[in-house]
Protein backbone atom coordinates (compact mmCIF):
# COMPACT_ATOMS: atom_id res chain seq x y z
CA UNK A 1 0.00 0.00 0.00
CA UNK A 2 1.45 3.44 -0.85
CA UNK A 3 2.34 5.44 2.14
CA UNK A 4 -0.15 8.24 3.37
CA UNK A 5 1.12 11.53 4.47
CA UNK A 6 -1.33 14.30 6.43
CA UNK A 7 0.62 17.28 7.94
CA UNK A 8 -1.18 19.00 10.99
CA UNK A 9 -0.34 22.78 11.88
CA UNK A 10 -2.56 23.55 15.18
CA UNK A 11 -2.16 27.25 16.58
CA UNK A 12 -2.36 27.57 20.20
CA UNK A 13 -3.14 30.62 21.93
CA UNK A 14 0.03 29.98 24.37
CA UNK A 15 3.67 31.95 22.97
CA UNK A 16 5.32 32.67 26.55
CA UNK A 17 4.65 29.78 28.98
CA UNK A 18 7.51 27.30 27.30
CA UNK A 19 6.05 24.99 30.42
CA UNK A 20 2.67 24.70 28.97
CA UNK A 21 3.27 24.75 25.39
CA UNK A 22 6.05 21.86 26.33
CA UNK A 23 2.89 19.96 27.89
CA UNK A 24 1.32 20.12 24.34
CA UNK A 25 4.40 19.07 22.29
CA UNK A 26 5.00 16.14 24.36
CA UNK A 27 1.07 14.67 23.85
CA UNK A 28 1.87 15.71 20.33
CA UNK A 29 4.95 13.19 20.65
CA UNK A 30 3.02 10.32 22.73
CA UNK A 31 2.04 8.90 19.57
CA UNK A 32 4.51 6.68 18.33
CA UNK A 33 3.95 6.88 14.45
CA UNK A 34 3.94 11.34 14.16
CA UNK A 35 6.99 13.32 13.46
CA UNK A 36 7.03 16.42 14.81
CA UNK A 37 8.31 18.81 12.10
CA UNK A 38 8.87 22.48 13.78
CA UNK A 39 7.78 24.30 16.56
CA UNK A 40 7.24 27.90 16.73
CA UNK A 41 6.74 30.29 19.68
CA UNK A 42 5.78 34.49 19.34
CA UNK A 43 5.69 36.53 22.79
CA UNK A 44 3.95 39.34 20.67
CA UNK A 45 1.12 37.48 19.08
CA UNK A 46 1.37 35.19 22.37
CA UNK A 47 0.82 31.92 20.00
CA UNK A 48 2.23 29.01 19.13
CA UNK A 49 2.15 26.49 15.76
CA UNK A 50 3.25 23.09 15.64
CA UNK A 51 3.85 21.40 12.74
CA UNK A 52 3.64 17.35 11.95
CA UNK A 53 2.98 14.46 10.15
CA UNK A 54 2.25 11.00 9.94
CA UNK A 55 -0.44 8.81 8.77
CA UNK A 56 -3.55 10.38 9.28
CA UNK A 57 -4.95 8.22 11.86
CA UNK A 58 -2.31 9.22 13.63
CA UNK A 59 -1.88 12.42 13.31
CA UNK A 60 -6.07 12.87 13.94
CA UNK A 61 -5.03 11.10 17.37
CA UNK A 62 -1.76 13.65 18.06
CA UNK A 63 -3.52 16.12 17.42
CA UNK A 64 -6.72 15.22 19.80
CA UNK A 65 -4.29 14.70 22.11
CA UNK A 66 -3.03 18.18 21.61
CA UNK A 67 -6.08 19.64 21.51
CA UNK A 68 -6.79 17.98 24.84
CA UNK A 69 -3.27 19.69 27.14
CA UNK A 70 -4.18 22.49 25.37
CA UNK A 71 -8.23 22.79 26.83
CA UNK A 72 -6.57 21.65 30.22
CA UNK A 73 -3.82 24.49 30.61
CA UNK A 74 -4.36 27.84 28.35
CA UNK A 75 -7.16 29.71 29.63
CA UNK A 76 -8.53 32.54 27.40
CA UNK A 77 -9.57 34.45 29.74
CA UNK A 78 -6.58 35.84 30.86
CA UNK A 79 -4.90 35.79 27.53
CA UNK A 80 -3.60 38.50 25.50
CA UNK A 81 -1.62 39.20 22.36
CA UNK A 82 -1.08 40.37 19.05
CA UNK A 83 -2.60 37.86 17.40
CA UNK A 84 -6.72 37.36 16.79
CA UNK A 85 -8.30 34.26 18.48
CA UNK A 86 -11.11 32.37 19.63
CA UNK A 87 -9.92 29.37 21.45
CA UNK A 88 -6.87 27.83 23.52
CA UNK A 89 -6.39 25.17 20.38
CA UNK A 90 -7.47 28.06 18.49
CA UNK A 91 -7.00 26.61 14.82
CA UNK A 92 -6.41 22.73 13.45
CA UNK A 93 -6.23 22.33 9.98
CA UNK A 94 -4.92 19.14 7.96
CA UNK A 95 -3.16 18.95 4.65
CA UNK A 96 -2.32 16.45 2.33
CA UNK A 97 0.87 15.76 1.75
CA UNK A 98 1.44 12.07 0.19
CA UNK A 99 -0.74 9.27 -0.67
CA UNK A 100 -4.29 11.30 0.63
CA UNK A 101 -6.56 13.68 -1.19
CA UNK A 102 -7.65 17.18 0.15
CA UNK A 103 -11.37 15.64 0.28
CA UNK A 104 -9.72 12.79 2.81
CA UNK A 105 -8.66 15.79 4.71
CA UNK A 106 -11.89 17.08 4.86
CA UNK A 107 -13.70 13.75 6.59
CA UNK A 108 -10.41 13.46 8.89
CA UNK A 109 -11.18 17.45 9.99
CA UNK A 110 -14.77 16.05 10.48
CA UNK A 111 -13.99 13.36 12.57
CA UNK A 112 -11.57 15.22 14.44
CA UNK A 113 -14.16 18.29 14.66
CA UNK A 114 -16.62 16.15 16.49
CA UNK A 115 -14.29 14.00 18.79
CA UNK A 116 -13.21 17.48 19.79
CA UNK A 117 -16.70 18.16 20.77
CA UNK A 118 -17.75 14.88 22.18
CA UNK A 119 -14.51 14.63 24.47
CA UNK A 120 -13.65 18.03 26.05
CA UNK A 121 -17.32 19.77 24.91
CA UNK A 122 -15.58 22.28 22.62
CA UNK A 123 -17.61 23.81 20.25
CA UNK A 124 -15.98 23.54 16.31
CA UNK A 125 -16.08 25.47 13.43
CA UNK A 126 -15.10 23.96 10.15
CA UNK A 127 -13.03 26.14 7.82
CA UNK A 128 -11.45 26.56 4.49
CA UNK A 129 -12.42 22.77 2.08
CA UNK A 130 -14.03 21.63 5.32
CA UNK A 131 -16.60 24.41 5.96
CA UNK A 132 -20.22 23.62 5.48
CA UNK A 133 -21.41 27.47 5.15
CA UNK A 134 -19.46 29.85 2.44
CA UNK A 135 -19.37 32.33 4.48
CA UNK A 136 -16.68 30.31 7.05
CA UNK A 137 -14.46 29.26 4.58
CA UNK A 138 -11.87 32.31 5.34
CA UNK A 139 -11.28 31.86 8.43
CA UNK A 140 -11.37 35.75 9.33
CA UNK A 141 -14.92 35.64 9.22
CA UNK A 142 -15.09 32.89 12.55
CA UNK A 143 -13.14 34.69 14.35
CA UNK A 144 -15.04 37.96 13.97
CA UNK A 145 -14.90 39.93 17.32
CA UNK A 146 -12.48 36.99 18.45
CA UNK A 147 -13.12 35.18 21.94
CA UNK A 148 -14.78 37.80 23.96
CA UNK A 149 -17.75 37.77 20.71
CA UNK A 150 -17.75 34.69 20.31
CA UNK A 151 -18.25 33.55 24.03
CA UNK A 152 -21.16 36.31 23.96
CA UNK A 153 -22.89 35.95 21.44
CA UNK A 154 -23.04 31.86 20.90
CA UNK A 155 -26.16 30.54 21.87
CA UNK A 156 -27.69 33.86 21.64
CA UNK A 157 -26.97 34.85 17.65
CA UNK A 158 -27.65 32.19 15.10
CA UNK A 159 -24.87 33.08 12.99
CA UNK A 160 -22.47 31.80 16.05
CA UNK A 161 -23.99 28.77 16.22
CA UNK A 162 -21.19 26.05 15.79
CA UNK A 163 -20.70 23.20 12.84
CA UNK A 164 -19.88 20.20 15.73
CA UNK A 165 -21.37 20.73 19.12
CA UNK A 166 -23.77 22.66 21.65
CA UNK A 167 -24.29 26.38 21.16
CA UNK A 168 -21.87 26.42 24.10
CA UNK A 169 -18.64 28.41 24.54
CA UNK A 170 -16.32 26.53 26.50
CA UNK A 171 -15.83 29.15 29.71
CA UNK A 172 -11.70 29.02 29.38
CA UNK A 173 -11.00 27.37 26.09
CA UNK A 174 -13.60 29.02 23.91
CA UNK A 175 -14.00 27.43 20.60
CA UNK A 176 -11.81 25.51 17.87
CA UNK A 177 -11.85 25.77 14.30
CA UNK A 178 -10.73 22.85 12.16
CA UNK A 179 -10.41 22.73 8.58
CA UNK A 180 -8.83 20.93 5.27
CA UNK A 181 -6.42 22.96 2.97
CA UNK A 182 -3.95 23.40 0.58
CA UNK A 183 -0.46 24.30 2.29
CA UNK A 184 -0.33 27.82 3.29
CA UNK A 185 3.18 29.89 4.04
CA UNK A 186 2.92 31.92 6.91
CA UNK A 187 4.85 34.94 6.04
CA UNK A 188 5.68 37.95 8.59
CA UNK A 189 7.47 41.47 6.78
CA UNK A 190 9.00 43.61 9.90
CA UNK A 191 8.84 47.58 9.39
CA UNK A 192 11.05 49.94 10.82
CA UNK A 193 8.40 51.98 12.32
CA UNK A 194 6.35 51.28 15.46
CA UNK A 195 2.90 52.57 13.99
CA UNK A 196 1.27 50.19 13.44
CA UNK A 197 -1.40 52.46 11.25
CA UNK A 198 1.24 51.91 8.47
CA UNK A 199 1.52 48.45 8.74
CA UNK A 200 -2.54 47.85 8.80
CA UNK A 201 -2.99 50.13 5.87
CA UNK A 202 -0.08 48.09 3.76
CA UNK A 203 -2.09 44.61 4.91
CA UNK A 204 -5.18 46.18 3.74
CA UNK A 205 -3.75 47.05 0.26
CA UNK A 206 -2.19 43.29 -0.40
CA UNK A 207 -5.04 41.29 1.17
CA UNK A 208 -7.48 39.79 -1.03
CA UNK A 209 -10.98 40.77 0.88
CA UNK A 210 -10.01 44.64 0.42
CA UNK A 211 -9.11 44.23 -3.18
CA UNK A 212 -5.51 42.90 -2.78
CA UNK A 213 -3.74 39.80 -4.44
CA UNK A 214 -6.55 36.71 -4.70
CA UNK A 215 -4.24 34.44 -2.25
CA UNK A 216 -3.30 36.73 0.42
CA UNK A 217 -4.42 37.10 3.56
CA UNK A 218 -2.66 40.09 5.91
CA UNK A 219 -3.38 42.10 8.93
CA UNK A 220 -0.75 44.91 10.56
CA UNK A 221 0.31 43.90 14.28
CA UNK A 222 2.42 45.61 16.76
CA UNK A 223 5.92 43.55 17.66
CA UNK A 224 5.97 45.64 21.13
CA UNK A 225 9.35 43.34 22.46
CA UNK A 226 11.10 44.92 19.20
CA UNK A 227 9.26 47.78 18.77
CA UNK A 228 8.52 47.48 15.37
CA UNK A 229 5.00 47.25 13.42
CA UNK A 230 4.68 44.30 11.49
CA UNK A 231 2.46 43.23 8.37
CA UNK A 232 1.64 39.31 9.05
CA UNK A 233 0.79 37.55 5.70
CA UNK A 234 -0.67 33.94 5.15
CA UNK A 235 -0.16 32.80 1.39
CA UNK A 236 -3.30 30.51 0.60
CA UNK A 237 -1.42 29.20 -2.69
CA UNK A 238 1.85 30.54 -3.13
CA UNK A 239 1.45 29.20 -7.08
CA UNK A 240 -0.42 31.52 -8.13
CA UNK A 241 0.76 34.42 -6.21
CA UNK A 242 4.76 33.77 -5.16
CA UNK A 243 6.16 35.36 -1.98
CA UNK A 244 8.28 37.85 -4.23
CA UNK A 245 5.61 39.57 -5.35
CA UNK A 246 4.03 40.00 -2.07
CA UNK A 247 7.63 40.93 -0.69
CA UNK A 248 8.39 43.79 -3.47
CA UNK A 249 4.45 44.93 -3.10
CA UNK A 250 4.86 45.69 0.92
CA UNK A 251 8.59 46.56 0.42
CA UNK A 252 7.12 49.42 -2.37
CA UNK A 253 3.94 50.71 -0.44
CA UNK A 254 6.22 51.00 3.35
CA UNK A 255 8.42 53.49 0.90
CA UNK A 256 5.32 55.28 -0.18
CA UNK A 257 5.15 56.18 3.92
CA UNK A 258 9.25 56.29 4.33
CA UNK A 259 9.45 53.11 6.14
CA UNK A 260 12.38 50.91 5.64
CA UNK A 261 11.72 46.74 5.62
CA UNK A 262 13.74 45.83 8.51
CA UNK A 263 13.40 42.12 7.90
CA UNK A 264 10.87 39.05 7.43
CA UNK A 265 10.15 35.71 8.92
CA UNK A 266 9.10 32.40 7.83
CA UNK A 267 6.53 31.09 10.26
CA UNK A 268 6.50 27.32 10.33
CA UNK A 269 8.16 25.07 7.40
CA UNK A 270 8.02 25.89 3.27
CA UNK A 271 7.65 24.06 0.17
CA UNK A 272 10.66 23.57 -1.78
CA UNK A 273 8.70 24.86 -4.70
CA UNK A 274 8.30 28.21 -2.89
CA UNK A 275 11.90 28.27 -2.50
CA UNK A 276 12.37 27.79 -6.50
CA UNK A 277 10.31 30.19 -7.04
CA UNK A 278 11.28 33.25 -4.96
CA UNK A 279 14.83 31.89 -4.78
CA UNK A 280 16.67 35.74 -5.42
CA UNK A 281 14.42 37.11 -2.35
CA UNK A 282 15.48 34.43 0.02
CA UNK A 283 19.05 36.19 1.52
CA UNK A 284 16.69 38.82 2.58
CA UNK A 285 14.79 36.06 5.42
CA UNK A 286 15.95 36.67 8.90
CA UNK A 287 15.90 32.98 9.76
CA UNK A 288 16.17 31.04 6.67
CA UNK A 289 18.11 27.79 6.39
CA UNK A 290 17.43 24.35 5.13
CA UNK A 291 15.66 22.79 7.72
CA UNK A 292 12.87 25.23 7.28
CA UNK A 293 12.13 22.94 3.67
CA UNK A 294 9.16 21.21 4.17
CA UNK A 295 10.42 18.24 2.21
CA UNK A 296 13.96 18.33 4.04
CA UNK A 297 12.11 18.25 7.31
CA UNK A 298 9.73 15.44 6.32
CA UNK A 299 12.78 13.10 4.90
CA UNK A 300 14.73 13.93 8.37
CA UNK A 301 11.44 13.37 10.50
CA UNK A 302 10.80 10.21 9.17
CA UNK A 303 14.36 8.90 8.29
CA UNK A 304 15.06 9.83 12.17
CA UNK A 305 11.93 7.74 13.06
CA UNK A 306 12.99 4.21 11.12
CA UNK A 307 16.61 4.79 9.77
CA UNK A 308 18.56 3.78 13.01
CA UNK A 309 16.80 0.51 13.40
CA UNK A 310 16.88 -0.33 9.87
CA UNK A 311 20.54 0.50 9.54
CA UNK A 312 21.50 -1.22 12.46
CA UNK A 313 19.61 -4.66 11.77
CA UNK A 314 21.61 -4.17 8.20
CA UNK A 315 24.73 -3.65 9.78
CA UNK A 316 24.37 -6.67 11.92
CA UNK A 317 22.98 -9.31 9.11
CA UNK A 318 25.23 -11.61 7.96
CA UNK A 319 26.58 -9.39 4.53
CA UNK A 320 29.60 -7.74 3.82
CA UNK A 321 27.62 -4.38 3.62
CA UNK A 322 26.99 -2.43 5.21
CA UNK A 323 30.09 -2.90 7.22
CA UNK A 324 33.00 -0.83 9.25
CA UNK A 325 33.38 1.53 6.70
CA UNK A 326 29.70 2.74 7.06
CA UNK A 327 29.50 2.25 10.70
CA UNK A 328 32.99 5.00 10.76
CA UNK A 329 30.50 7.27 9.06
CA UNK A 330 27.67 7.29 10.61
CA UNK A 331 29.13 7.81 13.55
CA UNK A 332 30.87 10.90 11.80
CA UNK A 333 27.12 11.94 11.03
CA UNK A 334 26.04 11.69 14.81
CA UNK A 335 29.37 14.21 15.63
CA UNK A 336 28.11 16.34 13.31
CA UNK A 337 24.59 16.20 14.53
CA UNK A 338 25.54 17.02 17.56
CA UNK A 339 28.08 19.79 16.61
CA UNK A 340 24.83 21.51 15.14
CA UNK A 341 22.88 21.05 18.31
CA UNK A 342 25.18 22.24 20.32
CA UNK A 343 25.97 25.84 18.17
CA UNK A 344 22.10 26.49 17.89
CA UNK A 345 21.79 25.92 21.47
CA UNK A 346 24.29 28.43 21.56
CA UNK A 347 23.26 30.96 19.26
CA UNK A 348 25.76 30.54 16.56
CA UNK A 349 26.12 29.58 13.34
CA UNK A 350 25.21 25.73 12.57
CA UNK A 351 25.69 25.67 8.70
CA UNK A 352 28.67 23.87 8.87
CA UNK A 353 27.71 20.73 10.85
CA UNK A 354 24.68 21.11 9.03
CA UNK A 355 26.84 20.61 5.97
CA UNK A 356 29.28 17.54 7.48
CA UNK A 357 25.88 15.91 9.00
CA UNK A 358 24.50 15.51 5.29
CA UNK A 359 28.08 14.50 3.52
CA UNK A 360 28.61 11.92 6.39
CA UNK A 361 24.83 10.36 5.80
CA UNK A 362 25.38 10.36 1.98
CA UNK A 363 28.66 8.72 2.89
CA UNK A 364 26.77 5.43 4.92
CA UNK A 365 25.61 4.68 1.79
CA UNK A 366 28.61 5.46 -0.50
CA UNK A 367 30.73 3.16 1.45
CA UNK A 368 28.04 0.33 1.01
CA UNK A 369 27.80 1.19 -2.28
CA UNK A 370 31.79 0.98 -3.41
CA UNK A 371 32.44 -2.37 -1.76
CA UNK A 372 29.49 -3.79 -3.46
CA UNK A 373 31.18 -2.83 -6.69
CA UNK A 374 34.39 -4.49 -5.15
CA UNK A 375 32.46 -7.31 -4.81
CA UNK A 376 30.93 -7.17 -8.42
CA UNK A 377 33.96 -7.11 -10.24
CA UNK A 378 35.41 -10.11 -8.19
CA UNK A 379 32.61 -12.15 -9.75
CA UNK A 380 33.54 -11.26 -13.65
CA UNK A 381 35.41 -14.25 -15.57
CA UNK A 382 39.09 -14.47 -13.98
CA UNK A 383 40.44 -13.20 -17.27
CA UNK A 384 38.83 -9.54 -17.38
CA UNK A 385 38.56 -8.80 -13.53
CA UNK A 386 41.96 -7.07 -13.27
CA UNK A 387 41.32 -3.84 -14.75
CA UNK A 388 37.06 -3.64 -12.99
CA UNK A 389 38.96 -4.93 -9.37
CA UNK A 390 41.45 -2.39 -9.60
CA UNK A 391 38.83 0.46 -10.03
CA UNK A 392 36.78 -0.60 -7.79
CA UNK A 393 39.01 -0.83 -4.94
CA UNK A 394 40.63 2.64 -6.23
CA UNK A 395 36.67 3.99 -5.24
CA UNK A 396 36.78 1.64 -1.88
CA UNK A 397 39.58 3.13 -0.80
CA UNK A 398 38.63 6.82 -1.67
CA UNK A 399 35.27 6.84 -0.08
CA UNK A 400 36.61 6.19 3.42
CA UNK A 401 39.68 8.68 2.51
CA UNK A 402 37.35 10.93 1.80
CA UNK A 403 35.62 10.42 5.33
CA UNK A 404 38.71 10.67 7.40
CA UNK A 405 39.30 14.31 5.69
CA UNK A 406 35.95 15.60 6.11
CA UNK A 407 36.27 14.20 9.95
CA UNK A 408 39.47 15.99 10.66
CA UNK A 409 38.27 19.05 9.29
CA UNK A 410 35.14 18.86 12.11
CA UNK A 411 37.43 17.91 14.39
CA UNK A 412 39.06 20.99 14.65
CA UNK A 413 36.06 23.23 14.49
CA UNK A 414 34.44 20.95 17.81
CA UNK A 415 38.03 21.49 19.17
CA UNK A 416 37.35 25.51 18.50
CA UNK A 417 34.02 25.90 19.93
CA UNK A 418 33.86 28.51 22.56
CA UNK A 419 30.43 27.33 24.01
CA UNK A 420 28.67 27.86 27.91
CA UNK A 421 29.91 24.69 30.28
CA UNK A 422 26.46 23.16 29.94
CA UNK A 423 26.57 22.09 27.00
CA UNK A 424 30.42 20.93 27.39
CA UNK A 425 29.15 17.04 27.65
CA UNK A 426 27.80 16.78 24.30
CA UNK A 427 30.18 18.69 22.48
CA UNK A 428 32.55 15.77 24.71
CA UNK A 429 30.27 13.22 23.16
CA UNK A 430 30.88 14.66 19.76
CA UNK A 431 34.32 14.71 19.92
CA UNK A 432 34.29 11.48 20.97
CA UNK A 433 32.56 9.71 18.64
CA UNK A 434 34.61 11.85 15.94
CA UNK A 435 38.04 10.12 16.54
CA UNK A 436 35.92 6.66 16.57
CA UNK A 437 35.13 7.62 13.18
CA UNK A 438 38.77 8.43 11.89
CA UNK A 439 40.05 5.64 13.48
CA UNK A 440 37.73 3.38 11.71
CA UNK A 441 37.64 4.94 8.19
CA UNK A 442 41.73 4.58 8.52
CA UNK A 443 41.21 1.34 9.16
CA UNK A 444 39.40 0.93 5.92
CA UNK A 445 41.79 3.05 3.56
CA UNK A 446 44.62 0.77 4.78
CA UNK A 447 43.02 -2.26 4.14
CA UNK A 448 41.89 -1.87 0.70
CA UNK A 449 44.85 -0.36 -0.45
CA UNK A 450 46.98 -3.27 0.45
CA UNK A 451 45.00 -4.74 -2.40
CA UNK A 452 45.65 -2.09 -4.73
CA UNK A 453 48.45 -2.42 -7.39
CA UNK A 454 48.55 0.87 -8.80
CA UNK A 455 51.69 1.89 -7.11
CA UNK A 456 51.29 5.88 -7.73
CA UNK A 457 47.41 5.76 -6.73
CA UNK A 458 48.75 4.33 -3.65
CA UNK A 459 51.36 7.17 -2.77
CA UNK A 460 48.78 9.86 -3.20
CA UNK A 461 46.12 8.04 -1.02
CA UNK A 462 49.64 8.00 1.70
CA UNK A 463 50.51 11.91 1.05
CA UNK A 464 46.56 12.67 2.05
CA UNK A 465 46.76 10.82 4.95
CA UNK A 466 49.73 12.65 5.86
CA UNK A 467 48.31 15.48 5.83
CA UNK A 468 45.04 14.61 7.74
CA UNK A 469 47.60 13.40 10.75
Amino acid sequence: MARQLVECVPNFSEGRDAAKMDAIVQAVLSVPEVALLDRESDADHNRAVLTFVGPPAAVAEAALRAVEKAVALIDLTKHQGAHPRIGAADVVPFIPIEGVTLEDCVKLAERVGNEIWSRFQVPVYLYEAAARRPDRVNLENIRRGQFEAVAKEMGAVADRHPDIGDPVCHPTAGATVVGARKFLIAYNVNLGTADVAIAKKIAKTIRFSSGGFRYVKSMGVTLASRNLAQVSINLTDFEQTPMHLVYETVRREAERYGVPVVGSEIVGLIPKKAIEMSAEYFLRYENFRPELVLENRIAEAMAARGGLPEFLDALAAPTATPGGGSASAAAAAMAAALGAMVTRLAKQDSSAFEEDRRFFTDAVERDAAAFQRVMAAYKRPKEERGPFVEEALHGAAEVPLEVLEHAAAMQARLESLQIPAKFGSDLAVAKALTVAAKAGVLENVRINLDSIGDEAFKAAVQARLGATA
